[in-house]
């Protein structure tokens, strides 16, 4: 049944962006802005823990990665797929975006 894990996978996918601050996120990461939790904090006027939990819900679901750098854990979207499915939610060219 390789079609159904097709459809489980876009499902969690749709799931963890179907929440207008995860959306923010994700949107800033391509487009090269904020990476880190303090930055988006600032740009979004949402907690601190507020983006950590939206972030930790990205991971889980794959759609963003993380990497430490010293005391920073920087963030970027995982995948083509997450651009390109952005690219279309958010009506822009995906060669925009950052990976």
């Amino acid at each position: 049944m390789e079609h159904d894990l097709d459809y489980q996978e876009r499902s969690e996918l749709l799931k963890a962006l179907a929440h207008p601050a995860r959306l923010r996120i994700v949107h800033s990461l391509l487009r090269g802005g904020c990476r880190n939790v303090r930055c988006l904090e600032a740009h979004m006027g949402i907690s601190q823990s507020g983006i950590s939990q939206h972030l930790q819900r990205l991971r889980a679901a794959g759609v963003v990665t993380a990497e430490r750098s010293g005391n920073e854990v920087y963030y970027r979207a995982s995948s083509r797929q997450v651009a390109a499915l952005m690219a279309a939610l958010m009506e822009e060219e995906e060669t925009a975006y950052v990976l």
